[in-house]
Parts: structure tokens; sequence; C-alpha cells
């Protein structure tokens, strides 16, 4: 693609992401800075919906009521449910689950993983193919490391678990 082509694009993107998130706005979304969120234009937007600067949600997102999406956060492909509060700077990745209630914070990865309701996963952790009870605490610095180098498997946290931080879960 030459540099023609390339402003080209350019200007067709910030165009189609205008008209998709004046959409979304008349529908009653709050984009706190409209002009730095990227919009997939597929996205499911419940009430009261916050959505502040620099945040990228991708396709196949439905994103309940009274949830708040902080900056830097990325979403694609995920199910955020009611009264969910993510970011900053999180990633939420195909097939999450944040349940009512959760909260994601900063340096947060969810990658096909389900986080129970109330369940709390506050910063620097990664959680991937791992169903998570509810109203459970995930320390500072805990890991999901469940692939062998062959086979990835699941991990399991109970209800009302309290994992310490720096935690490396099998």
């Amino acid at each position: 693609m030459n540099s023609k082509n390339k402003k080209n694009f350019a200007y067709q993107m910030r165009q189609k992401q205008e008209i998709i998130r004046n959409k979304f706005m008349k529908d009653g979304v709050t984009l706190v800075a409209p002009e730095t969120i990227f919009l997939s234009s597929n996205i499911r937007f419940g009430k009261n919906v916050v959505i502040n600067p620099y945040v990228v949600i991708g396709p196949k997102v439905k994103i309940g009521n009274n949830v708040e999406i902080l900056s830097f956060t990325h979403i694609e492909n995920a199910v955020i449910e009611t009264n969910v509060k993510v970011g900053p700077f999180s990633r939420i990745r195909p097939g999450a689950i944040l349940s009512k209630g959760s909260r994601v914070g900063n340096f947060v990865e969810i990658k096909n993983s389900r986080v129970g309701a109330g369940t709390k996963i506050n910063h620097l952790s990664y959680v991937g193919d791992t169903t998570i009870g509810k109203y459970t605490n995930i320390g500072a610095g805990t890991i999901t490391c469940n692939y062998d180098g062959k086979r990835k498997y699941r991990t399991n946290i109970r209800d009302e678990a309290f994992i310490g931080s720096n935690s490396s879960l099998v």
C-alpha cells in the first residue's frame, strides 16, 4: 500500500469511527473523549456505560448496565456483565466473562476465563483458561500457568478464595 492509499485508509477509518461513536453516544453510552476511543460496530451496550479515553473495544463484545471502562483498556470477543469496572491498562481477551460486580484493575489480562460475581483482580495478574468463583480476591502478581508445553489445562478457583500476592496457579 503506497502512502496515498494509507492516508486515504486512515481518513476512511476516522470517518467510520466517528459514525460508530456518534451512534453509541446517541444510544446513551458516555464516551469521555470520543476521538480517542476505537469501537467495533457490533458491540452491544447496556445502560449507564462510561468509556474513558484511549480504550479499544473490538468485535463481539457485550457490555451490561452500569459498567465503567477505564483508560488504555483493550477488549475483544468478551462479555462484561452489570456493575463491573475494568482498567486502567487491562486486556480482556476472547472468551472472557466478567460476572456481575467484578473488578479487573490495572495491568490485568484475562483470557478464556470466567470471573465470578463480586470477584476482584485489582492489579498485575494474568488469568487464562480459568474459572474463578464468586467473591474471590486475586492478589497482585498472580498468574495462572496451566500450559505444560503440549496441552492447556483449566485452573479452577472456588468461591470466596483469597489468593495471596505473587502466586503461580497450575
